[in-house]
């Protein structure tokens, strides 16, 4: 009797360190976030009353590889351009690297550095409707590997101390 319920203790040891662990290995790649740029207000130009500085709140936000930004404007009135830095500088709409002017534009970071988007309409850009986001470089997959095994080997112990009382 007591060798089957030593047996059985193992078995759900062995479950919840694999569960455990395919938590972990979900909790690290679900890790994407979207971000919705200038808020309630959308993509727009700042007006007097309501300044919104969209790098001010670039600046208070951490851009990580996988993270989407999500423009919201009208489609007929407005567009996004993501553009150089010298394009950005200079409000320059006429060579995007990519553009997009359907109201409801979602850019995916797929690496890292200064990414820069400005509106479409020149006058927009020229009163403020710029934004430039720097997204951090990947965490190295060794301090990854690192992590999940510490804390798999935690939840081993952890669950091991169960086995015992």
């Amino acid at each position: 009797m007591a060798k089957t319920i030593l047996r059985s203790n193992h078995h759900l040891t062995v479950c919840c360190v694999l569960g455990l662990f395919s938590l972990l290995m979900l909790i690290q790649k679900g890790g994407a976030f979207e971000h919705e740029v200038g808020g309630a207000n959308g993509w727009t130009v700042p007006s007097n009353q309501n300044p919104v500085s969209y790098n001010q709140w670039a600046e208070k936000n951490r851009f990580r590889i996988g993270d989407t930004l999500a423009f919201h404007y009208p489609a007929q009135k407005d567009s996004v351009l993501q553009v150089t830095k010298e394009d950005y500088d200079n409000c320059n709409t006429e060579k995007p690297v990519k553009k997009s002017d359907d109201g409801h534009t979602a850019f995916k970071f797929e690496q890292s550095g200064p990414f820069y988007f400005i509106s479409g309409v020149k006058d927009n850009c020229l009163k403020n409707e710029k934004l430039v986001v720097v997204v951090m470089a990947k965490r190295s997959g060794a301090s990854s590997i690192v992590m999940s095994f510490i804390a798999l080997t935690a939840a081993f112990l952890g669950s091991s101390l169960l086995f015992v009382f």
